[in-house]
């Protein structure tokens, strides 16, 4: 028995987001999808460059013990070059990405995950989440603060506590091996699918659309159908037995590559005229109205005696100053105090003459005994956009501590 992949890859930029930020890969030997994020000019690299680094591994050469060191080898390797763009680009800084990465030796599948990206396996009619998301409500889900039900509509269901890149410390990546059978199904998706379509319906979904294309095809199109605020990818594979196939027919050879890795980041949306892309579109955008009429200062322009021309650039200079502080007071962010970690009202940083943060609240949360990675976090400081944002950064630091 010779077993095979039968694949197939898409990906939308759905009905709200103007580019596409995540990557997936589909090959004879290899399934990734990729979730970027870091803003407009960061999660299109971050993905790509991850499906760039595990792409190579898709070849017939990996022996069943070889199969996880490569992977966790490529993993690494995509990790140091999103951190060393980050670095040497100070506007990526703070660009990362999920990785949900499956590389098929003989008849086991090597497992590679980290982040909220995920991996369905469908056996017998019967559907398993494989993966377990990284993120702060799936810690409270864990730990029995929350239920299932109430996670899928939490405010924070989008906080993430491991990404690929972010920072420069090793991060943890959930590693495993799996055996695999003719008949099974995988499904691996970024969350702009699985956190708009519900588990029911991909079930459903995935076991009556017999082909991996045509499957694919209406799990992207039910995400738009929901309103697809975010990215949607999926990856379809079936495994096969190839002895048992009908002269010439056999799965695909040639790789797939969709999302922003193709260069198709910015390829407008499939449900882009639909009813759905206009309701999401209105319900996002905000009224603006254009004031016609001349300001006073145009009017007065003309009048302004030439001595007061100094008098305003001062009340300029100390107005843009006053609004420049009064701005810094709004902002959070959680980093250190005497070895614990501690909310701060401001920004990190101070003027010779004006102290431009403040403590809040200092935690018993000790920074030695959170991971590496989150300790640089923590050195970097974490930004928050508001004071119950940064007490739930805490929260979650607490959780990994």
């Amino acid at each position: 028995m010779y077993l095979g992949l039968h694949f197939a890859a898409r990906s939308d930029v759905g009905l709200i987001r103007s580019n596409n930020q995540d990557s997936a890969f589909a090959g004879p030997h290899l399934l990734v999808v990729a979730d970027g994020m870091g803003g407009a000019a960061g999660g299109d690299i971050a993905s790509s460059i991850a499906v760039g680094r595990l792409a190579a591994l898709d070849g017939e050469s990996h022996g069943p013990d070889e199969a996880l060191d490569e992977l966790k080898d490529a993993i690494a390797d995509a990790h140091a070059e999103i951190v060393d763009r980050a670095r040497n680009d100070p506007e990526l800084s703070g660009l990362g990405t999920t990785v949900t990465a499956l590389l098929r030796a003989g008849s086991t599948l090597s497992m590679a995950h980290i982040g909220d990206s995920r991996a369905y396996l469908l056996r017998d009619e019967q559907l398993d989440q494989v993966t377990t998301d990284h993120s702060f409500v799936q810690h409270l889900v864990d730990t029995g603060r929350i239920s299932a039900a109430d996670a899928e509509h939490h405010p924070k269901r989008s906080m993430l506590l491991r990404v690929l890149g972010d920072v420069d410390a090793d991060v943890p990546v959930d590693i495993s091996v799996r055996e695999t059978r003719p008949g099974d199904r995988w499904m691996l998706c970024s969350d702009g699918l699985s956190g708009v379509v519900s588990r029911e319906t991909l079930h459903k979904t995935m076991v009556e659309v017999e082909d991996p294309g045509d499957c694919a095809d209406a799990l992207v199109s039910l995400a738009l159908s929901a309103g697809a605020p975010d990215n949607v990818t999926c990856v379809v594979a079936d495994v096969v037995d190839i002895d048992d196939a009908p002269d010439g027919v056999g799965p695909p050879t040639s790789t797939q590559i969709v999302g922003a890795a193709a260069r198709d980041r910015h390829r407008p949306s499939a449900g882009g005229s639909s009813a759905a892309a206009k309701a999401a579109r209105l319900s996002a955008s905000e009224e603006s109205e254009e004031d016609e009429e001349p300001s006073r200062w145009e009017v007065l322009w003309p009048r302004v005696r030439p001595w007061v021309l100094p008098v305003v650039a001062l009340l300029v200079v100390v107005g843009g100053a006053w609004g420049a502080y009064a701005w810094t007071q709004t902002q959070y962010y959680v980093g250190e105090e005497n070895g614990n970690v501690a909310i701060f009202r401001g920004i990190p940083q101070d003027l010779p003459v004006v102290e431009l943060h403040t403590l809040v609240e200092r935690t018993t949360v000790p920074l030695d005994e959170l991971p590496a990675y989150q300790q640089e976090r923590i050195d970097a400081t974490i930004r928050a956009s508001s004071l119950e944002d940064a007490f739930s950064v805490v929260d979650a630091l607490e959780a990994e501590a």
